[in-house]
C-alpha cells in the first residue's frame, strides 16, 4: 500500500462517519470495536497514519493526526477513541530502538499497538539484559486488538525517579475484563496485569528521552513530528477525540432543531430566542476548543522545524489549554443535552450516548483541567515543575 497524502487519509476518515453511526450502538453493547471497524481503518489505510515515512506511511504532523482522530469520532466516540490510542502507540514505536521496531513492521506494517501510559501502576528492576516488570494498569483502550502493548513503570530504588516505557507482546500479560462503565463503552478499555516478566532491553526506553529528541528512535526516523516532546503533546491525541464528539452532538442538535416542534406548546423550536443563544454559545464552545487544539499542535509544529523544542513554559500551557479546550467541549454538549429536553435521554437519541462518552473522555488526565492548571501555574510564577515528564 503506497502512503497516502493528507486530503486522502482526511476524505476517508470521512467517508467512515455514517458506517461508524451506523455501528455505534452495537459497538457500545459489544464493549469493544467490532473487527469489521478494525478491517475498516486498515483497510482504508488510516492506521499508518503515524507509520514512519521510512516504511511507506504517511507520518503525519500532528495536525493531521488530531483532524483524524476527530472525524472518526464524529461517527462513534468509542472508535475515535481507540483509534487515537492505536494511532499514537504506532507513534511511539517509532522511538524505540530499530530492533524493536523490526520485530513488529517487519512482520505487519499495520500491526496494532495499544497501551498503557501510567506510571505508578508498574514497577521495573533491572536484569540481566533487560528489566523485570511487574503491575497493573488500568484504561487499556483497544488492548484486545493489539499484538502488543505499551506499559509504564517506575524504576525501583532509583533516585531520582526514573520513568520508563515498556513494549510487551501479547500473550506476556494477561487481560481483565475490567470496563463496565457508564461512557465509551466500546472502547474497551481494560485493565492489563503483569507479575515478574522479563522485557528485553531494547523493548524499554527512558521516558524522559521523549522531551529532547534523543529517543532510541530519533536516529532512524528523523522526521520533525518525532522531536515533539511525546507527553507535553498528548493532549493533542485525546482532546482530538473529544473535540470530534462535541462537535458531532452540538452539529446533529442544529440540524435536528431545524424541524422539531414542541411536545408542549406546539411550537418550532428554531423559532425560540433561548434556543438561539444556546446554539450560538455551543458553536461558539467548540470553535474556540478546536482553534486552540490546532493552534497549539501548529507552533509546536513550527518550533521544530525551526531547530528548537517548545520551551517548558509551552509545554505546560499546551497540557493546560488543552485540558481547557476539553471543558469548552463538553460545556458544549451539556447546552445542547439539556436544550433537548426530555427527547435527549433517550438512547434512541445519539446525544444520549455522547453526553456520556464526552465526561468520560474528559477525565482522562490531559483533559483534566486542576492539574494541568496546576504545572502551567507553578512554571509562571517561577517555580520548579511537577511534572518531569513534560
Amino acid at each position: 500500500m503506497a502512503a497516502l497524502d493528507r486530503e486522502t487519509l482526511l476524505a476517508r476518515a470521512e467517508s467512515l462517519i455514517p458506517v461508524l453511526r451506523e455501528r455505534a450502538a452495537a459497538t457500545e453493547e459489544l464493549r469493544r470495536l467490532p473487527d469489521e471497524t478494525i478491517a475498516d481503518l486498515i483497510d482504508s489505510g488510516l492506521m499508518r497514519a503515524t507509520l514512519p515515512a521510512r516504511l511507506g506511511g504517511a507520518e503525519v504532523d500532528y495536525r493531521t493526526m488530531m483532524e483524524l482522530v476527530a472525524l472518526l469520532s464524529r461517527g462513534c466516540g468509542s472508535t475515535g477513541w481507540v483509534y487515537c490510542n492505536l494511532l499514537s502507540c504506532t507513534f511511539m514505536l517509532a522511538l524505540w530502538p530499530r530492533q524493536a521496531q523490526d520485530e513488529i513492521w517487519d512482520a505487519d506494517l499495520d500491526a496494532l499497538m495499544a497501551g498503557s501510559v501510567i506510571f505508578p501502576c508498574g514497577r521495573a528492576r533491572r536484569a540481566n539484559g533487560g528489566w523485570r516488570l511487574s503491575g497493573r494498569w488500568p484504561f487499556g483502550s483497544g488492548i484486545n486488538h493489539g499484538c502488543a502493548h505499551f506499559f509504564a513503570a517506575m524504576v525501583e530504588g532509583a533516585e531520582p525517579p526514573e520513568f520508563r516505557m515498556f513494549l510487551v507482546p501479547q500473550g506476556e500479560y494477561t487481560v481483565l475484563d475490567t470496563w463496565h462503565t457508564s461512557g465509551l463503552r466500546g472502547t474497551g478499555s481494560n485493565d492489563a496485569a503483569i507479575e515478574d516478566a522479563f522485557v528485553p532491553e531494547h523493548r524499554s526506553i527512558d521516558a524522559l528521552t521523549t522531551r529532547d529528541a534523543t529517543a532510541p528512535g530519533n536516529a532512524v526516523n528523523t522526521g520533525t513530528v518525532y522531536r515533539l516532546p511525546l507527553i507535553a503533546m498528548f493532549f493533542s491525541w485525546v482532546g482530538a477525540s473529544v473535540l470530534g464528539m462535541a462537535e458531532a452532538a452540538v452539529e446533529d442538535y442544529v440540524e435536528a432543531t431545524r424541524t422539531r416542534v414542541s411536545h408542549y406548546a406546539g411550537q418550532r423550536l428554531a423559532e425560540l430566542g433561548t434556543i438561539h443563544v444556546k446554539i450560538a454559545e455551543a458553536r461558539a464552545a467548540v470553535a474556540t476548543a478546536r482553534r486552540i487544539y490546532l493552534g497549539n499542535c501548529d507552533e509546536a509544529t513550527a518550533i521544530a522545524e525551526g531547530g528548537a523544542l517548545p520551551d517548558a513554559e509551552a509545554r505546560a500551557r499546551y497540557r493546560a489549554e488543552g485540558a481547557y479546550a476539553a471543558g469548552l467541549c463538553c460545556q458544549a454538549v451539556d447546552l445542547v443535552a439539556a436544550a433537548s429536553g426530555g427527547g435527549g435521554v433517550y438512547d434512541r437519541n445519539p446525544l444520549s450516548r455522547t453526553f456520556r462518552d464526552i465526561h468520560t473522555g474528559a477525565a482522562h488526565i490531559t483533559q483534566t483541567w486542576d492539574p494541568n492548571a496546576v504545572t502551567y501555574g507553578r512554571l509562571a510564577l517561577g517555580l520548579e515543575t511537577d511534572n518531569p515528564l513534560l
